[in-house]
């Protein structure tokens, strides 16, 4: 993984630890198509892992069609004047389903303990479909930016 460009000001991994979401982008024959997805960053192998289920996720066909992503993940705080981001362009391959790569994944957004989790999230983990997978994006490069300024004050 090649750092292209990091003036975020904390390491690439923390800020990828907060429960932001990212955007996947994928080509299409009708061009680039844009998907909000919850994701995990696996520091020790520097990849970055999203949930996905093919009967509902048009973005794993067009991962089948080609590889190419880049995947998007912005903080922003207008009242304080926080704009942080991470862009990752890297080759994805849809893993199979892994239930406790899952489980870290939505304990993420939704805490550590499963059972206060909405039904579809908890079911999804202990009966998981058939249609469930994983997208592993490999990054090739990365840019990590803190573009944030002075906000202007409020009265």
């Amino acid at each position: 993984m090649e750092i292209v460009e990091d003036t975020l000001g904390v390491p690439i991994a923390t800020f990828l630890a907060r429960p932001l979401f990212a955007h996947i982008a994928t080509a299409s024959p009708d061009g680039p198509r844009d998907s909000p997805v919850w994701f995990l960053y696996d520091e020790e192998s520097e990849t970055v892992w999203i949930d996905a289920d093919r009967a509902s996720n048009t973005f794993t066909d067009r991962i089948d069609d080609d590889n190419r992503v880049a995947v998007g993940v912005v903080d922003s705080e207008p009242a304080r004047g926080l704009i942080q981001h991470v862009g990752v362009r890297g080759t994805a391959t849809l893993e199979p389903f892994d239930a406790e790569r899952a489980e870290r994944l939505y304990a993420k957004y939704l805490g550590t303990g499963r059972e206060t989790w909405d039904d579809r999230f908890r079911t999804y983990i202990e009966q998981p479909p058939e249609s469930a997978t994983l997208v592993r994006v490999t990054p090739e490069t990365v840019v990590a930016r803190d573009q944030s300024y002075r906000p202007a004050p409020t009265y």
